[in-house]
């Protein structure tokens, strides 16, 4: 059972496209085993077309996106209270409608004022309709039936219920510390808060007082999506297979780069108390001979936590990384154990899991060396 419980953020949409490929190979019971807040925010096709508008008014200056409208969701809920759609209202269809139209209006007025350029784009041209065809409102609560009668809004007692049945319960979070909308580096960040305490906050609500064990997610090399500083990117290792990433999407280029201890121990520093690591893609070997290990840049070994909220501050670590030189050890990696030992070392925490592939058979609990 899958459970999206407050503040995840859904996109109905994406969740029909999810269930139609689940179906395609073979599981046929996806939306039996979803459970959803009623309380969760919805982001609509007028958040997702704003986000990419306002990602194309940026130019040169753009902050990076995945195009499906997440932060214009947060933030038009935060700066209309009350006016945004949630999940238990898209089960009312006249209310779910007429707060799409209020929506698409307000979002229509903003980006138009913003655009001070002719769309040529032809995908821009598309967005652009988006917030002016009135139509649209009716189309998608008729694309989205499937799911809302598939998937019906859950109560905040109905989610503490499940999460206190018998089990284990596996919280994921929405991304990497190092996109935290607090901690990461501004303006290229997500509107999510990705800590240890986010997940405790979770079980307060629902009256939980189990016992958690946290754990960091890391690959053997770095990636980044689309725009924002990235040292160690090194554009020798775009070889390595990513089945499911691409240049093709609002996100722009994928990069891979070499792994990074500065970042790795600000991540660690930000997150809150880690009971230990789990590295990913350990075959990656298979396909390189080596990988490089930075310690430390030019200008700095180690970035500073700033006080909560302090934008200014992420602002200036976002300045110090794009211009950072890293370092490199003059021994290059050319073991899954000796990389291990390095991640340890520079994050004074355990590796408890290793993945070498792509598949659950593929994860394991890593021996103590």
């Amino acid at each position: 059972m899958t459970v999206l419980a407050k503040p995840v953020v859904v996109h109905p949409s994406a969740i029909l496209l999810e269930v139609l490929a689940l179906e395609r190979a073979g599981v046929t019971n996806a939306m039996t085993r979803l459970m959803i807040d009623g309380g969760c925010r919805v982001t609509t096709p007028f958040h997702q077309a704003a986000g990419r508008l306002r990602e194309h008014v940026r130019g040169a200056a753009a902050h990076g996106t995945c195009g499906v409208g997440v932060v214009e969701t947060v933030a038009f809920a935060l700066t209309h209270p009350g006016d945004g759609l949630t999940y238990a209202e898209l089960h009312s269809t006249a209310l779910a409608h007429e707060k799409l139209l209020s929506i698409q209006r307000v979002l229509y007025a903003e980006i138009g004022a913003s655009l001070r350029q002719p769309l040529n784009d032809p995908a821009l041209v598309d967005e652009w309709q988006m917030l002016t065809d009135a139509s649209v409102a009716r189309r998608w609560l008729d694309q989205i039936a499937p799911v809302l009668r598939g998937i019906k809004a859950q109560s905040k007692d109905a989610i503490a219920a499940r999460l206190s049945r018998a089990g284990t319960i596996i919280f994921e979070s929405a991304q990497g510390v190092l996109l935290d909308e607090w901690r990461g580096f501004h303006p290229h960040t997500s509107w999510s808060t990705i800590s240890t305490d986010a997940v405790e906050n979770v079980l307060t609500e629902a009256g939980i007082s189990a016992c958690v064990e946290h754990y960091g997610v890391l690959r053997s090399y770095l990636t980044r999506h689309g725009a924002g500083p990235f040292p160690t990117h090194d554009a020798a290792l775009n070889g390595l297979a990513e089945p499911h990433n691409s240049a093709a999407s609002w996100q722009g280029e994928f990069r891979r780069g070499h792994p990074d201890a500065v970042l790795l121990r600000y991540a660690r520093d930000c997150v809150g108390p880690l009971d230990g690591l789990l590295v990913s893609h350990l075959d990656v070997f298979e396909q390189i001979t080596a990988l490089r290990w930075c310690d430390s840049y030019v200008n700095t070994t180690r970035l500073t936590v700033g006080a909560a909220q302090d934008l200014v501050h992420q602002t200036k670590l976002t300045a110090l990384l794009d211009l950072a030189e890293p370092r490199y050890d003059p021994k290059p990696i050319t073991r899954a154990d000796d990389l291990l030992r390095w991640i340890e070392a520079a994050a004074s925490l355990p590796v408890r899991w290793v993945s070498h592939g792509n598949t659950h058979s593929s994860v394991r609990a890593r021996v103590s060396h």
